[in-house]
Parts: structure tokens; sequence; C-alpha cells
């Protein structure tokens, strides 16, 4: 089995592992989105080292934010529901994207994507 699907990025639009590559393009199958692979680096404002939100406010430790979609999490029935606060986050360097430690209560400790939460 070949390593060439695991040296490539994941789609920048909605984080599939399964982006392949066509001429000089890097295409995602599930959502179609087509790329360069020199692009696809994030472009939500991390290349000076801040974090933003998913309205463009920087984020900082000790931050409250809101869940602004529901969200899916594995091995729960329900899931983080739109409008949950989230106190005292702290940013790390995740995978995926994961850019936001926290604990939620009744779910535990987790990481959120800064895309989907907003300053509270």
């Amino acid at each position: 089995m070949s390593d060439a699907t695991e040296a490539l990025p994941p789609c920048p639009e909605c984080s599939s592992a399964y982006a392949y590559e066509m001429v000089a393009l890097l295409i995602c199958p599930e959502c179609g989105h087509e790329w360069l692979p020199m692009s696809a680096k994030p472009t939500d404002g991390r290349e000076d080292g801040t974090i933003k939100d998913a309205v463009g406010n920087v984020l900082a430790d000790g931050d409250t934010v809101t869940v602004i979609k529901t969200l899916k999490v594995k091995g729960s029935p329900s899931g983080i529901k739109a409008g949950t606060k989230v106190r005292n986050i702290r940013l790390v360097d995740g995978v995926d994207g994961h850019d936001i430690d926290c604990k939620i209560d009744g779910f535990g400790s987790m990481q959120l994507k800064s895309s989907v939460v907003k300053k509270a």
C-alpha cells in the first residue's frame, strides 16, 4: 500500500482526508473543492500567529466562546448544540484544524475548530 495519499493535505473546505491529485490541482471527492497544493495552508489568520473565530474576532487563552452550529460528537447521541457556551478556552496547535482545547459540561475535555465558535 502506498503512502502517497497520506502525504496530501486535507481539504481546506470540508477537512476530508481523501484528497487526490489531478494534474496540478488537488481535488476533494467529498465536496468537489479544487485547490493548488501551495494554497493548502489555512487562510483564517494563522499566518501571523493569531487564531480567529468564525466572524473574525481574535481569540486568546481564557476567552469564553459560543458554539455557532450543532456539532456531532462520536459516542454521544445528542452532540453539542448551537449556542453552547465554552469558558476558559486554551489555544493549541491541534490536528486537522482543531485549535481550541476546552472542557464542555456534559462532554468533558475536547478540541474544537475556531471556525465553529464565536467570541462571547
